[in-house]
């Protein structure tokens, strides 16, 4: 979808996120991930103030991540996040990006996020609300 916004979240690289190599666990880039999504969705309304009064909000569905180069302690990196595909009134799909110092793509993730409903437990249309909070419109 090339009318919908790239969000951009700026995140230094420190030891809790490494590995027995020196290097960026895997698990650790799910978490950062997850950690530039809320930066972006709660900046725009949609935080989890918003979820727990309105008990309705994002979950992921599935995740498909590849890492590219290694990062590492102390280093500064940027992580890009934009909606490419609604997949249906329920279903979107999130690309993001982790970006190293010397602009260079780090990792890449496709995450496919469902809009739920915390009461009825079941998947539901998106909200208007939510759709703006990613950038769709």
């Amino acid at each position: 979808m090339k009318d919908t916004p790239i969000f951009e979240y700026q995140v230094l690289i420190q030891e809790v996120h490494l590995d027995s190599f020196g290097h960026v666990n895997n698990a650790a880039y799910v978490m950062l991930y997850e950690e530039a999504r809320w930066d972006f969705i709660t900046k725009h309304g949609f935080g989890l103030d918003y979820i727990q009064k309105h008990q309705v909000g994002p979950v992921i569905l599935d995740l498909n991540v590849r890492f590219k180069r290694e990062l590492k302690n102390r280093e500064w990196i940027k992580i890009t996040s934009k909606v490419i595909e609604v997949v249906s009134p329920k279903i979107l799909v999130l690309e993001q990006q982790m970006i190293n110092e010397e602009s260079k793509i780090a990792s890449e993730a496709k995450f496919t996020i469902g809009f739920f409903d915390l009461r009825e437990r079941k998947l539901i249309p998106a909200s208007k609300e939510w759709l703006l909070a990613v950038g769709v419109k």
